[in-house]
């Protein structure tokens, strides 16, 4: 039954990821294409569009393949299997907090779960920004490229012109430029970019 099937996936990716959202979406994705629900074109677009949209990214991409799935109802398993785990674990947390942070093994963990956490962001974006720009798709058993490599040049340009823009917004206005500014200025390239 593919609702149990969304819970209990969802519910292992919010029990056995840390960082928050974006600390799920190497395990998200690995999901999602071993069990053959998105490609992985999709899978981009479908973190484009939880990013962009309002609430956790991890909860909106949940919601999101859980629909494609299940309709309404796979988007409320998938949903509630992935905060789940967070949600009682913060009740447990709340309750001993003082306590636990105290304890040198919860140090332990802690500090080492900050790097790999950061690690496994710093690789999905790296395999992201690789797919995107250069379409790699990954190396056949025999050694050779999945599907040949070919420049995006349209992707290069808005990937060069969204950190320039965020530059010369803190350089003029002398603070950071807010993320839902440089979001809406993507699509804005997006569109103009991808329509020509």
């Amino acid at each position: 039954m593919i609702y149990l099937e969304l819970f209990l996936e969802f519910l292992k990716i919010g029990a056995f990821s840390f960082g928050g959202g974006y600390g799920m979406i190497s395990l998200m994705r690995d999901t999602v294409l071993a069990h053959g629900w998105l490609t992985e074109a999709e899978m981009l677009n479908v973190i484009a569009t939880a990013e962009s949209t309002p609430g956790p990214i991890a909860v909106n991409m949940a919601t999101f393949v859980g629909s494609t799935q299940g309709g309404p109802l796979g988007a409320l398993a998938a949903t509630v299997g992935v905060v789940l785990p967070a949600f009682l674990l913060m009740i447990l947390i709340a309750s001993v907090f003082g306590e636990l942070t105290k304890k040198g093994g919860v140090k332990a963990f802690l500090g080492g779960a900050r790097p790999a956490v950061t690690g496994m962001i710093l690789a999905t974006a790296f395999l992201m920004l690789t797919r995107q720009i250069t379409g790699f798709e990954g190396i056949t058993p025999d050694g050779s490229l999945a599907k040949p490599l070919a420049l995006d040049l349209r992707a290069v340009i808005i990937l060069a012109l969204i950190p320039a823009a965020a530059l010369a917004y803190k350089k003029l206005r002398h603070r950071p430029a807010s993320p839902i500014l440089l979001i809406a200025l993507s699509a804005v390239l997006g569109i103009i970019a991808y329509s020509i």
